[in-house]
């Protein structure tokens, strides 16, 4: 379809351009030659913002196994709606997506969607930590990115042989780094409001005793680990040296831990219990100064989605994560002020397009927003299977209007 987009203020990861007309054909946008383009529609995108498509380095499905908490058709929805047009998605499946019988299974059933799905295999058997799964042999169905996912790799007699075997096909490590057993029983981030509360919290230490170590194994194995999530100030500035030592080292973090801290769990919200856990206020200022300095490549969803009966119940005993797809925007929304919507597209665009490798070549892929459109989150408006979400039945800014993914157009 041939497509004039009209007054259109493209971003690109350092300004954001003055309004003026684009033209889509065939997954490409230029700069609109009336002689040139024949037109068939036409979009007025006065007010709207547009960007090379979102990528998601961190989302998970139920799928198979988990059906009930998000199918693969319903996260097909859900990262259409948001604006997304490459997503990563975790193993933690059941069975596990870790051999060549779920790699095609999935790949079959997500073919037809708008959003490509990079699938992130486990790396060790069932995300247990333990035995390896068939790294080469899942290769050769085209995975490249391993992992476990929601599981950090702890074992690092592991992690070490890992990055051996992913160097055969300059394969990349997604690692959420930390300690299990520095956060045994933990439900928050240890702090003065664990302490007022009385709840078991997670120090800072888990995380960063384990990306210290884990670092230190890639000094000696080579190869490419990108950390997920991360949460701490310390994080930060060791990666920050990894990266000025050369190692082949990136990092995310999630949009929420921008947002929130440990000061907003103290009314016990069960949707505000996630992991790695909010922080302190220095944490998330660190964090900002690392997307700022190029430390943090990119910002991630972590959309991880959880059926009510795990959510609703004490919160000791409630399961980790939230839903982040449909309130991305509206999150960059709360932070374009003081990040920048250039820095902010880097970050969503540029960011996990080099994370993941993938070609720098003209952008085929196109999303475009209403930062200003108001819309209630809502039964009505939520494509997810679950609503784990502290912005569940609030009205929130900002909103995905059209997208664009090679040769597909959908207009929400």
């Amino acid at each position: 379809m041939a497509i004039l987009l009209k007054s259109l203020q493209f971003i690109d990861s350092e300004n954001v351009n003055p309004a003026k007309d684009y033209f889509f054909e065939n997954g490409q946008i230029v700069s609109f030659d009336q002689e040139k383009h024949k037109i068939e529609k036409e979009i007025d995108c006065t007010g709207l913002y547009g960007s090379k498509g979102w990528i998601d380095l961190r989302c998970m499905m139920g799928e198979p196994g988990l059906e009930y908490k998000e199918s693969i058709e319903s996260l097909g929805d859900v990262l259409a709606t948001s604006g997304f047009a490459k997503a990563v998605i975790m193993p933690n499946t059941v069975p596990a997506l870790q051999s060549k019988n779920e790699i095609q299974y999935v790949k079959a059933k997500a073919s037809s969607l708008f959003t490509d799905l990079i699938i992130q295999a486990a790396a060790t058997r069932d995300n247990k930590g333990e035995d390896f799964t068939e790294i080469l042999d899942i290769n050769n169905e085209g995975v490249y990115v391993f992992g476990d996912g929601t599981s950090p790799l702890a074992n690092p007699d592991r992690l070490m042989k890992i990055l051996q075997y992913l160097q055969k096909f300059d394969g990349v490590l997604f690692d959420h780094s930390y300690d299990p057993l520095l956060a045994l029983f933990g439900q928050m981030n240890e702090g003065n409001v664990s302490t007022m509360v009385g709840v078991k919290g997670i120090p800072n230490l888990a995380e960063d005793v384990a990306i210290h170590r884990n670092l230190e194994i890639l000094r000696y194995t080579g190869g490419k680990i990108h950390f997920q999530t991360i949460s701490s100030k310390k994080s930060v500035a060791l990666i920050r040296e990894a990266k000025k030592e050369g190692l082949k080292v990136t990092a995310d973090v999630s949009i929420y831990q921008l947002i929130f801290t440990d000061n907003d769990l103290s009314d016990f919200d069960s949707n505000l219990k996630v992991m790695p856990p909010f922080r302190s206020n220095e944490d998330m200022e660190a964090l900002i100064d690392g997307l700022k300095d190029g430390t943090i490549d990119a910002i991630v969803s972590n959309h991880q989605p959880q059926d009510f009966d795990s959510k609703h119940m004490e919160f000791d005993l409630a399961s980790f994560g939230m839903i982040g797809l449909q309130t991305f925007l509206p999150a960059m929304v709360t932070l374009a002020e003081e990040l920048s919507w250039p820095l902010l597209i880097k970050k969503i665009t540029d960011g996990p397009a080099f994370v993941l490798g993938l070609e720098e070549s003209e952008s085929t892929s196109f999303t475009i927003f209403d930062p200003k459109e108001s819309w209630t989150f809502d039964q009505n408006s939520n494509k997810s299977l679950s609503k784990n979400t502290p912005w569940f039945g609030k009205d929130l800014l900002g909103k995905v209007k059209f997208a664009m993914n090679g040769t597909k157009f959908i207009q929400l």
